[in-house]
């Protein structure tokens, strides 16, 4: 941690206006490109977390008690906003992440497809209704916000990600505080400018900039009735845990190791071009880039050779060029991570193909010198109990695994800890079927390298890859941001006389 000095300084934002709020400690943020320092981002304390909280309480009655066609119009405008200033919110993506900017464009429209989905509240809210459920009485739902609610969120996307979350929270009545990386913050307080615009009431959406600090006082504050999180597996099953303990509802999507299947009647060209866009887009920072290639039999020999020669000709440019196919790593920190598993697997024993960690960042674009730069790695004859197999390296690392058969190939991506995404290729329909139905991971791509489900379909994993019961977004997001609550109703001129000592019962 540095503290702050000239650079420009990324703050919170709280009841409706932009604030340093009260913590001391700064952390630099990079232009990854550049490797230069452009920002310091102010990270928020308990008591900023505390103020953040008490703005939304505040405003939790009267926004619940706005009918959700008014909370939907906010939504609405919110939405034409977002539209109007999309390419801003991309460079900013662009010039923190790194990724490259028709990627961060690509990211801000998936996002606004959940606001789009939003926009629909009215109609995701509606209950049931029993007329006549016994005699003279009837029986109803309804779904009800819970309060204040809150989201911690990661590097990879600093749009869609919180996107995932607040859109359909604040549109089913909650106020939220969210909890950004610090990495790449200023998204999150463009965010809440243009939620003000669009007519969001002080208070309803608040941003708190910050670190473990930040997260433990959201997890352990009364008044937050429950977490979403976005991150790695130690930290999502930390995060489930301790929210779990304090009773609140958490929503904790975790780490990946997502794998991709080319079947030998796959169309080789096809595989090739997925697992390259997969495997190395955004530089492989994201929870459902492809980091396995299981090649099963002859597959392997004839998509190997295509693999190292479009991996070793990467245009691997600063993101703001329209050329690039792949941007910097985003922090040194992660740069010194993802070279030390290539390491790892140099010695385990894997065979590398191609070494990313000679690229130099003056080949990348003037003034890229200093970036944190790292070409396209391929890995071939990989072992499962390698380090680069069973663990998330995030990074533009490809392995490759070798199987004999369909058979081999479902049973060793069931038997990984993770189970995210997955992808099979192949032109036989059994093949396909037999896949999406025995294989344990939450998102299946056919022929389809990134499976993320759109805005009305929920995102999610299987096992280490999410804790707790819902996915992200569509109705299980309205299901987790609401809870419903059951009316049974009747009237003196049904009820009959005397007290009735046994379980109800229908009459």
């Amino acid at each position: 941690m540095t503290q702050s000095s000239s650079n420009t300084e990324i703050a919170q934002y709280i009841g409706g206006a932009r604030t340093a709020g009260s913590g001391t400690r700064t952390q630099p943020v990079y232009n990854p490109a550049t490797g230069a320092v452009s920002r310091q981002v102010r990270l928020g304390s308990r008591e900023d977390v505390a103020a953040a909280v008490a703005a939304a309480r505040a405003a939790f009655p009267a926004w619940a008690d706005t009918p959700p066609i008014r909370r939907a119009r906010v939504m609405f405008r919110f939405l034409e906003l977002l539209n109007r200033h999309k390419d801003e919110l991309a460079a900013l993506i662009t010039a923190e992440h790194g990724k490259v900017f028709t990627d961060a464009q690509g990211e801000v429209a998936r996002g606004i497809d959940i606001v789009e989905f939003a926009c629909g509240i009215p109609q995701l809210l509606k209950g049931d209704f029993t007329d006549q459920v016994s005699t003279g009485m009837d029986n109803w739902t309804m779904r009800q916000p819970l309060g204040v609610v809150a989201g911690v969120t990661p590097f990879n996307f600093p749009v869609m990600v919180p996107m995932w979350m607040f859109p359909v929270a604040l549109a089913a009545g909650n106020c939220f505080v969210l909890k950004p990386s610090p990495i790449d913050p200023s998204p999150s307080l463009f965010i809440a400018d243009l939620l003000k615009e669009a007519g969001l009431p002080d208070g309803v959406f608040n941003v708190v900039q910050g670190d473990k600090e930040a997260v433990d006082a959201l997890l352990e504050h009364p008044d937050v009735k429950a977490l979403s999180f976005v991150g790695s597996t130690p930290i999502a099953n930390y995060i489930y845990e301790t929210g779990a303990r304090h009773g609140k509802r958490v929503q904790a999507l975790g780490g990946a190791k997502n794998h991709m299947v080319v079947m030998p009647d796959a169309d080789i060209d096809q595989a090739v071009d997925a697992l390259i866009g997969a495997g190395y887009g955004s530089a492989g920072e994201r929870c459902m880039a492809i980091s396995v290639a299981v090649l099963v039999g002859d597959a392997a020999d004839r998509i190997v050779p295509k693999l190292v020669e479009r991996t070793k000709t990467l245009k691997v440019l600063d993101g703001s060029n329209p050329a690039a196919e792949m941007g910097p790593i985003v922090t040194p920190a992660a740069h010194s991570r993802i070279t030390g598993y290539i390491e790892q697997g140099i010695a385990a024993g894997a065979r590398l193909l191609v070494d990313g960690r000679g690229f130099q960042g003056s080949a990348a674009g003037e003034g890229c010198e200093q970036g944190f730069w790292l070409g396209g790695t391929l890995f071939d004859h990989v072992g499962t109990d390698m380090s680069i197999y069973r663990e998330e390296i995030f990074g533009p690392v490809l392995s490759c695994v070798r199987v004999p058969d369909f058979a081999a190939a479902v049973n060793l991506i069931n038997e990984h800890e993770f189970g995210n995404g997955v992808a099979c290729f192949t032109r036989d329909g059994h093949v396909a079927r037999e896949f999406a139905r025995r294989i344990e991971v939450g998102m299946v791509g056919i022929n389809v390298p990134i499976p993320v489900p759109m805005a009305w379909h929920g995102f999610g994993g299987w096992k280490k890859s999410l804790f707790g019961d819902m996915h992200a977004y569509g109705e299980e997001g309205v299901r987790f941001y609401t809870r419903q609550k059951s009316i049974m109703q009747r009237w003196p001129e049904s009820i009959g006389k005397g007290a009735e000592f046994v379980m109800p019962t229908a009459k």
